[in-house]
Parts: structure tokens; C-alpha cells; sequence
């Protein structure tokens, strides 16, 4: 019998999210994972760079897409639109206690890729009724 290391350890990977000139025409998208809405990803794209963190805010699991992005002593932020916590787009650290996961992003011939522990997709998977 085969033996395997954890699933997160075992299955993370660079996920091909797409065209890099397509995904910097929107500051935030969406990046759905099959693992549930507690596994999606948040891809930015400002100041010129793409940053990738998980999309919903540690503190209560507000939508951080939704949130604004501001740039402050040349860091950026984004800021939950719940409750107005903050996060650095580069290190998910926050001015509270709370840290958000982030993600590497890499460019690749034209190609904008996301190191996570599963496949990402920019529309929702189906959702699989249990009969």
C-alpha cells in the first residue's frame, strides 16, 4: 500500500490562471477552488503586480475582492469591506493581530500562475447534489 503526505503538501502546484494581459484589466478576481468558498483565492493586480491571497477576511470571512485597495509609505493594502481590517497585499500581514494567507504569483510567458493546494478557477465548479 502506497502512502502519501498530506493532501495540502501532496497537491500543491502552480495553477495556469490565465493571460496576464486579460487578468490586469480588473483590480480583483475571484479565483474559485473545488475545495470550497474557504479555499478561494482573491487575485489583485496593482501597481503594476499581481498578488494572490485567500478571499475571505480571517476575521468574520468578508469578501476581499470587495474591498478597496490603498497604498500607504509604498506598501498596499486592501481592507475587508465588512470591518474595515487590512491586509498587506504582499505579506498578508495586518496592523491587528490577524495574518491572511497569501500566495506566490509568477509570470510565465505571458501567463499568470498561482502556487495553491488545488486547482483554481475563475468560474465557479459545479456544485455536486447528493441524491
Amino acid at each position: 500500500m502506497a502512502s502519501f503526505p498530506a493532501d495540502k503538501e501532496r497537491s500543491v502546484a502552480w495553477r495556469h490562471i490565465g493571460a496576464a494581459s486579460e487578468l490586469s484589466r480588473k483590480r480583483c478576481r475571484l479565483m474559485y477552488s473545488p475545495l470550497g468558498p474557504q479555499s478561494d483565492v482573491c487575485l489583485f493586480f496593482a501597481k503594476g503586480e499581481f498578488f494572490a491571497m485567500d478571499a475571505r477576511c480571517p476575521h468574520a470571512g468578508g469578501p476581499l475582492c470587495e474591498g478597496d485597495i490603498e497604498e500607504a509609505d509604498g506598501i498596499l493594502r486592501v481592507f475587508c469591506p465588512w470591518h474595515d481590517y487590512d491586509f498587506e497585499l504582499r505579506t498578508g500581514l495586518s496592523g491587528t493581530s490577524l495574518k491572511q494567507q497569501v500566495h506566490e504569483v509568477k509570470l510565465e510567458d505571458g501567463d499568470v500562475y498561482v502556487k495553491h493546494a488545488s486547482c483554481l478557477s475563475l468560474q465557479p465548479f459545479p456544485v455536486h447534489q447528493k441524491t
